[in-house]
C-alpha cells in the first residue's frame, strides 16, 4: 500500500528544543503569572505535572482537557475552575515569550512544504497535552501555521496521549486513513516510534533526540531533514 499521509511530531522534531530548558521557562512564567491568584509556585507546578500524568493515563473516557482539570481540581478544589480564565490569559498574552527557549530551523518548514508538494497529506501528531492556542504558537515558532496541516492534536480534541497506541488510532480515524498509508516522523524513540507497531512506517529525526530507554536507534530509518527527504522520495518508488 502506498504512503499517502505524513505525520509530524512538533517539539524536538519541527521545533528544535531542549526539553528541560523549555519546561523551566514555561513553568516559571506560568507560576509567576498565577501567584497573584494565591498559587504557591512549587505546588502549582506539581499539580500541573499531576494533571499531565492524568492526561497520559487517559483511557479515552474524556478529553485530555477534562482529564487535566479533573486532577487539578482534585488537588486545589473545585473552586480552582474559576481560575481557568487566568490560565487562558497567560497563553494569550505571555506564552509566546517562551519562544526564546526554543531553537529554529528553516529546514523544518521547507520539509513540510516539500512533502506537501510531493502530494502527501500532512498532519501534526504532537502529544496533545497543550491547549490549542499553545500548539498554534509552537507551530508559528517553527515557521508554520494551522493551515499547513490536515489535523493537529490538542488537549481539547484528543482523549489519549503518546505513547499510548490508541492516540495514533485516534489520529488515523480522524484522517480516515489506514496505518499502512502513513509515515510517522518524530524525535522521541518511545513516544513516536511506537507508531510502527500499528503498521505505520517511521522515521527518527535525530537533531533533538530523546531516547530515555537507550534503545538501539539503528533499527529505525533515521537522520536529519536531508535524510528524511531522501527517504520520502523513495517511499513509493
Amino acid at each position: 500500500m502506498k504512503i499517502t499521509t505524513v505525520l509530524f511530531d512538533l517539539d524536538g522534531t519541527l521545533l528544535p528544543m531542549d526539553q528541560d530548558t523549555f519546561v523551566k521557562d514555561y513553568f516559571g512564567r506560568l507560576s509567576r503569572r498565577l501567584i497573584p491568584q494565591g498559587y504557591e509556585p512549587k505546588s502549582l507546578i506539581n499539580a500541573i505535572w499531576a494533571g499531565t500524568a492524568a492526561m497520559v493515563k487517559n483511557d479515552g473516557s474524556s478529553t485530555n482537557e477534562e482529564a487535566f482539570w479533573k486532577k487539578f481540581c482534585e488537588i486545589f478544589g473545585d473552586a480552582a475552575k474559576k481560575d481557568m480564565p487566568y490560565f487562558d490569559a497567560f497563553y494569550r498574552e505571555e506564552f509566546d515569550l517562551v519562544k526564546a527557549s526554543c531553537g529554529y530551523t528553516e529546514k523544518a518548514k521547507e520539509a513540510v512544504q516539500r512533502i506537501k508538494a510531493m502530494g502527501f497529506k500532512v498532519a501534526l501528531a504532537t502529544n496533545p497535552i497543550f491547549p490549542s492556542i499553545a500548539t498554534e504558537y509552537r507551530m508559528q515558532w517553527a515557521g508554520l501555521d494551522r493551515n499547513d496541516f490536515e489535523l493537529y492534536t490538542t488537549y481539547e480534541n484528543s482523549c489519549h496521549c503518546k505513547p499510548n497506541v490508541d492516540y495514533y488510532k485516534d489520529v488515523l480515524s480522524a484522517l480516515a486513513v489506514k496505518p499502512e498509508e502513513c509515515l510517522m516522523i518524530g524525535n522521541d524513540v518511545t513516544e513516536d516510534m511506537i507508531a510502527e507497531t500499528l503498521g505505520m512506517k517511521v522515521f527518527l529525526l535525530t537533531h533533538s533526540l530523546i531516547n530515555k530507554e537507550n534503545k538501539d536507534i539503528s533499527v529505525y530509518p533515521n537522520g536529519n531533514f536531508e535524510d528524511l527527504i531522501r527517504f520520502i522520495e523513495n517511499l513509493n518508488a
